[in-house]
């Protein structure tokens, strides 16, 4: 494999180069059903008994406003995108020298708390250090939660011929870091205080987390596939799901929901929507004929929901329908677009 020595971006590695790296790893415990693999964001463990256990393991690095809270959401929503129960968290705090105070410790302690006890999970460790050379605050997550064998969900579960549904819409979480990180900016380019709390809002509106869809979706229904698209946004989050799948997938640029702040924002930043970083969003496979059954049960739960494609055969790749009807590969790259303002 080629390599370019030091050219490295922000954000995730390659697929290609994490996949050589993950080929060298051995798994020796016969009782990981699901070790490291480039689209599934957590391990599956056997245990006694009818239960599997989940392993997750996330950082915040883009946000530090709220990042208490931002860690649990997304090692939550990588949890919960296997169908099982969050239990037990732990969280690695790194924190700047330059800038930490007493209330920036005590705030990160009790958004982790409050966010946790909100869900049902016990906070049973982790560790916490100031770190010489660090520009921001860094925290890492580690998540642990169970689910029944028979309700187990991997993202590559999907199928030629199933449906592709997306929830809430795109751009959730960018839009919630652009708002609480670049506040003072947005305000010098005019634009007004209701706009900017609304984007910093969608950090709860309509929020981050997959949590409630997620184990709605999977009591009611077969899921062959969930997906939470973070970095890279939708496009990586839909060629994650193809790879591991061992799929195709159409897309209509047409149903996917783009609110009018992430709307704005792309536009002034510069950034195209479908990579940039959604947590918030739900990608699921379903058998096409029971899509509409599910779109209708979020609905009714207030969680907006749209069939935004299908799965194909491989070989046929992946594409996108733009509004004029035309079809075009769908490009996606692991560097987020949001890392074009930091």
């Amino acid at each position: 494999m080629k390599r370019n020595r030091n050219k490295f971006g922000p954000g995730k590695l390659k697929h290609e180069y994490l996949a050589h790296l993950l080929s060298d790893l051995e798994i020796h415990d016969k009782r990981i059903i699901l070790g490291p693999k480039i689209g599934e964001d957590a391990a599956v463990i056997n245990m006694p008994g009818n239960n599997y256990l989940i392993a997750k393991t996330d950082p915040i690095t883009f946000a530090t406003d709220q990042i208490g809270y931002y860690v649990v959401n997304i090692n939550v929503n990588d949890v919960v995108c296997t169908g099982a129960m969050p239990k037990w968290f732990q969280a690695t705090i790194l924190l700047p020298q330059k800038y930490t105070t007493y209330t920036l410790i005590e705030k990160i302690f009790k958004d982790i708390n409050i966010t946790c006890k909100s869900m049902g999970i016990t906070v049973i460790g982790g560790h916490t250090e100031i770190t010489p050379q660090l520009e921001r605050p860094i925290v890492v997550g580690t998540l642990l939660g169970e689910v029944a064998k028979e309700k187990l969900v991997l993202t590559s579960g999907a199928e030629p011929g199933d449906a592709l549904i997306l929830t809430k819409g795109i751009f959730i979480e960018g839009t919630s870091i652009i708002g609480r990180e670049r506040e003072d900016e947005l305000k010098e380019k005019g634009f007004k205080t209701a706009f900017i709390e609304k984007c910093k809002n969608y950090l709860y509106d309509p929020g981050i987390s997959v949590y409630k869809e997620a184990i709605l979706a999977n009591e009611r229904f077969t899921i062959k596939s969930f997906h939470d698209p973070t970095e890279g946004g939708l496009a990586t989050g839909l060629a994650e799901m193809a790879m591991t799948s061992n799929t195709g997938i159409l897309v209509e640029r047409s149903k996917i929901n783009l609110l009018p702040e992430p709307q704005k924002l792309s536009k002034l930043y510069n950034l195209e929507p479908l990579g940039t970083i959604s947590s918030g969003s739900l990608l699921i496979a379903i058998d096409d004929n029971s899509y509409q059954e599910l779109i209708d049960l979020l609905r009714n739960n207030d969680i907006n929901a749209e069939k935004i494609g299908s799965f194909v055969k491989k070989q046929e790749g992946l594409r996108i329908r733009e509004k004029d009807g035309k079809m075009h590969p769908l490009f996606y790259s692991e560097t987020d677009e949001i890392t074009k303002i930091f």
